[in-house]
């Protein structure tokens, strides 16, 4: 397994990237800067008005860390934040398509893949169903509307959660629809035997210690119970230290091998059901979600440095599994 997040060339089975912080210049009266004589007051006082610090966007501001450390390009915070705004809607509409399709997902997956996960885990009204990693919570929010089952997400990111919340409520699914900020690489906080099937969408990847994880899921789900993850990050060709270095541009990631997570799953004892194919459906996500984002610069207001970061990240993630160096894979098991 890869683990990708500071450059060390001490291992180079871990590969790690450093936010370097960049030197704030000083701002000048412009009275000053043309010499006119102004008293001292007036010059304190007509400095400190130039140098009041620009509004922070969402990319800036209560930025959320992976394990203690920032990310080099700031994805989940702004997007979760501005979920509502009418720029995002508009990039996610283009990149997933409009109504039922716009799930809010900052993913690489469809309405469509979503209810074949659902599908076959065999989602009833009656499902009691953990999401790990819910996001900004409008893919839970969805299951919890359309299959009118009971939903509890949880997520690292604060943001995510408050806007989750904030969906459940507008939709009418607060009551059976919760959210809660947890850190999914420890211990889950709920009993054992609490859940008919636990759900996972393009969030496994940033979390460390797959087998412990998968434990755990397997502890807290009733016997007979399913769960169902996907990962984007399984590492199914050759990609140099430089494309791997974009790819995790975003936070933290792990990359297992090829077959790796077909081992996790059984040593966690679990059953696996079947491991899906998905990589030529996300690489075209991919590639939307970057064409449709060059197409609302304007109107999504992002600092520039990390607009084209997040570019620039979108197209590594299209081209490295357009070329299936990279695959996105579907995992289904089940606990005895």
């Amino acid at each position: 397994e890869i683990h990708l997040g500071i450059l060390s060339h001490h291992n180079m089975s871990v590969l790690f990237l450093r936010n370097l912080g960049r030197a704030t210049r000083p701002v000048v009266s412009t009275a000053l800067m043309v010499g006119k004589r102004i008293s001292a007051p007036a010059r304190v006082a007509r400095v400190f008005s130039t140098t009041a610090a620009p509004r922070a966007s969402s990319y800036e501001k209560d930025v959320t860390t992976m394990e203690g450390d920032k990310a080099p390009v700031n994805l989940y915070d702004g997007h979760y934040s501005d979920h509502l705004k009418e720029a995002q809607t508009k990039v996610r509409t283009f990149t997933y398509g409009a109504g039922e399709a716009d799930l809010g997902q900052s993913s690489w997956m469809t309405v469509k893949e979503l209810d074949s996960m659902m599908a076959k885990i065999g989602v009833t009204k009656s499902t009691n169903m953990l999401e790990v990693g819910s996001g900004a919570g409008g893919t839970s929010v969805y299951i919890a509307k359309k299959y009118g089952c009971t939903m509890k997400g949880v997520d690292l990111n604060p943001h995510g959660v408050e806007t989750g919340t904030k969906l459940a409520k507008k939709d009418g699914v607060a009551a059976t629809c919760s959210f809660q900020v947890i850190d999914a690489s420890k211990p889950l906080p709920f009993d054992a035997n609490t859940f008919d099937a636990v759900f996972c969408n393009d969030s496994m990847c940033h979390i460390p210690g797959r087998t412990s994880v998968l434990e755990d899921w397997k502890r807290v789900l009733k016997p007979g119970g399913k769960l169902i993850y996907t990962d984007a990050m399984v590492v199914s060709g050759t990609v140099s230290s430089d494309e791997f270095a974009t790819r995790s541009s975003v936070g933290k990631y792990y990359y297992p091998c090829l077959g790796q997570n077909e081992k996790y799953i059984k040593a966690a004892g679990l059953d696996l059901v079947e491991v899906v194919d998905t990589t030529p459906e996300a690489s075209l996500v991919a590639k939307r979600w970057h064409d449709s984002r060059e197409t609302y610069k304007s109107e999504l207001k992002e600092p520039e440095d990390n607009f084209q970061g997040l570019q620039k990240f979108l197209y590594s993630v299209y081209f490295l599994l357009h070329e299936a160096r990279l695959s996105r894979l579907m995992y289904v098991a089940t606990k005895k």
